[in-house]
C-alpha cells in the first residue's frame, strides 16, 4: 500500500476558500465605497465653501466712480512717504435711503456724520484713528457731483465735501488737509453698523453716568451694559441730553464704542469660531462700499491680518486737534500748530501718544490762540473753545443751514520736524468709559 501526502489545510483568507474570497471582495467594495464618500464630502464641503465665499464676496460694493475722479487727480494727490504704512478712510453715511428711512426724513442727500483717518504703522505694531468734526471749516477742492456737474474750489463744512462729491470729494479734502495719503476707503451706513454689532451679539460698553435719551430711545443706568445694533446706533450718534451737548463729547463715545468693538472681534470668540465669523463677515460685507483695492475677501482679509496681532492699547483714538472757528463757534477750525504736528506724525509714521487730558503744549496752544490782545487771555466775545454744535437731537440734520462759508482760511502753518513722539488727547481701545 503506497502513502499518498496529504494536502495542507487552506488557511483562512485563502483565495482558493469561498468564504475568504467572499470577505476580500467585501473589504475592497467597502474601501471603494468609503473612498467615494470622502470625495463627495470633500466635493460637498469645497463646493459650500466656495458658495459662501462668492456670497461674501459678491456684498461688498466696489466705488468704481470714487477711483474714476481719483485717478483724474493723481498728480496732485500726496505721495507715500513711508513704504508698507497703511492710511484708511472710514465714512459714516447719514444716508436715510432705504431701510435707513426711520432715522429721518430721505431728502436725496447723505452727509459723512463720522469720518476718521486710520493709519496702521508700517511695522504693524500700532494704529491710530483720527476723528474729523463734521463741523470743521476746510478748503475742499474742486469735485464732481453725482450729475456730473463740477463744483469750484470753496471753504465750507467738512462733512459738505461728501455731500457734494461723495467718498472721492472726502478723500481729497482730507488729503489737502493732511498731507497723508489715502490708501484705501470704507463707507458703511446706518444698517450696516446696527449689523455688524449685531452679528457679534453686542458690544459692552461702561457709563459713567446713566442715559435718558428719548430722541435715541435710550434709557440705560450707570455701569456696564451690552448694546445691541439699535442702541449701540443711538448710543454714537445721540447728543441733546448727553453731557454737554457738544460734538466733542459724541466724538469721544464713538471712539471708545469703536474700541470696544475692536476688542470683541479681536476676541477667540468670534474669530476662531466659524459660526460667529460668517455672520460678522456677512454683515460687515454687506454693509460696505469700498475702493476696488479692498472690494474682496482678500483684500479685506489681507488689511484685517494685519492688524489682528495688534494690542488693545496700541490701538489709538483721537480728534484732529481743533478750536472754535473764528467767524461761527458753532464751527470749528484746526488748532495750530498742534494740528500739523499731529499730521507730521502721521505722513512719517512716527510715534503718537494718546492721553485722556489735554497735553500741556497743546493746552497752551489753544490759550494763546484765544488771546484777544489785552493780556487777559480770554476769548472775544462769541468765541468758545468747546464746539457747541447744533442743537439738534438723534434724527436731526442741519436744515436752514447751508454750511458755506465766504471767509478765506488762514495761511498754512510751517510744517514742524517730526519728533520721536507726539502726545496728544485720546483713549485707547484698552479703555472704557468708566472712571
Amino acid at each position: 500500500m503506497t502513502d499518498s501526502a496529504a494536502p495542507p489545510p487552506l488557511g483562512p483568507g485563502s483565495g482558493s476558500s469561498p468564504t475568504g474570497a467572499g470577505r476580500v471582495r467585501r473589504r475592497r467594495r467597502w474601501l471603494r465605497y468609503a473612498a467615494f464618500g470622502a470625495a463627495f464630502l470633500v466635493l460637498v464641503a469645497g463646493g459650500a465653501g466656495w458658495f459662501l465665499y462668492e456670497k461674501l464676496d459678491g456684498n461688498i460694493t466696489e466705488d468704481t466712480d470714487a477711483a474714476a475722479e481719483l485717478a483724474r487727480y493723481e498728480k496732485e494727490r500726496p505721495t507715500v512717504l513711508v513704504a508698507g504704512a497703511q492710511n484708511l478712510l472710514l465714512i459714516g453715511s447719514d444716508s436715510r435711503a432705504g431701510k435707513n428711512g426711520k432715522y429721518g426724513r430721505n431728502d436725496g442727500t447723505q452727509r459723512s456724520d463720522t469720518t476718521i483717518l486710520l493709519h496702521v504703522s508700517a511695522d504693524r505694531k500700532s494704529a491710530t484713528a483720527v476723528s474729523f468734526p463734521r463741523d470743521l471749516m476746510v478748503d475742499v477742492p474742486a469735485c464732481r457731483k453725482p450729475d456730473g456737474e463740477r463744483i469750484e474750489p470753496m471753504f465750507a463744512m467738512f462733512n459738505y465735501a461728501f455731500e457734494v462729491g461723495g467718498s472721492a470729494c472726502t478723500i481729497r479734502t482730507v488729503e489737502k488737509m493732511t498731507g497723508v495719503r489715502i490708501d484705501h476707503h470704507m463707507v458703511v451706513d446706518f444698517q450696516g453698523f446696527k449689523n455688524m454689532v449685531d452679528a457679534v451679539d453686542g458690544v459692552e460698553v461702561c457709563l459713567d453716568k446713566p442715559i435718558d435719551d428719548p430722541d435715541s430711545h435710550l434709557k440705560l443706568a450707570a455701569g456696564r451694559h451690552v448694546l445691541d445694533g439699535e442702541q449701540a446706533l443711538g448710543y454714537v450718534r445721540a447728543r441733546k441730553t448727553l453731557g454737554n451737548g457738544s460734538d466733542t463729547e459724541r466724538m469721544d463715545r464713538q471712539q471708545q464704542f469703536l474700541g470696544a468693538l475692536v476688542t470683541k472681534v479681536q476676541s477667540n470668540g468670534v474669530l476662531l469660531n466659524p459660526a460667529k465669523l460668517y455672520p460678522v463677515l456677512d454683515a460687515a460685507t454687506s454693509s460696505l462700499t469700498t475702493d476696488p483695492g479692498l472690494a474682496s475677501l482678500r483684500g479685506l482679509y489681507d488689511l484685517v491680518r494685519g492688524m489682528r496681532g495688534i494690542p488693545a492699547d496700541h490701538i489709538q483714538f483721537l480728534t484732529v486737534p481743533r478750536q472754535s472757528y473764528v467767524y461761527n463757534a458753532n464751527r470749528d477750525q484746526l488748532l495750530e500748530p498742534a494740528a500739523e504736528r499731529l499730521f507730521t506724525q502721521l505722513r512719517t509714521d512716527a510715534t503718537v501718544v494718546v492721553t485722556k487730558e489735554t497735553p500741556a503744549d497743546v493746552q497752551a496752544e489753544t490759550d494763546q490762540s484765544y488771546d484777544n490782545g489785552d493780556g487777559s487771555g480770554m476769548p472775544d466775545e462769541g468765541i468758545s473753545y468747546e464746539d457747541s454744535g447744533y442743537e439738534g437731537g438723534y434724527d436731526e440734520g442741519y436744515e436752514g443751514d447751508d454750511g458755506w462759508s465766504d471767509e478765506k482760511p488762514g495761511a498754512a502753518s510751517p510744517s514742524p520736524t517730526p519728533s520721536p513722539a507726539a502726545t496728544f488727547r485720546g483713549n485707547t481701545a484698552a479703555q472704557d468709559g468708566c472712571g
